[in-house]
């Protein structure tokens, strides 16, 4: 089943993140999971669409398009403490 949903955050050092979708559920992302040409990675606020798939530890979204480059500029927090 396809989702769309609004990336919450993403790390490029970890190359993970998370997207919100349903209104309140928050899902999982690889930099494997991204469907693009080049270098693979996400910005916060980004409208997406996604499957989501069960992996080793839950869910996980995969086959994620970016339908938006609508983004706030926005990091994981691990990321703004250089």
């Amino acid at each position: 089943m396809t989702h769309t949903g609004i990336v919450k955050w993403f790390s490029n050092v970890k190359g993970y993140g998370f997207i919100e979708y349903d209104e309140t559920e928050e899902i999982f992302v690889h930099f494997t999971g991204i469907q693009m040409e080049g270098y693979r990675t996400l910005r916060a606020g980004q409208s997406v669409k996604f499957k989501a798939v069960e992996g080793a530890r839950g869910l996980q979204a995969t086959d994620v398009v970016v339908l938006s480059e609508n983004d706030k500029e926005q990091t994981a927090p691990e990321d703004n403490q250089e």
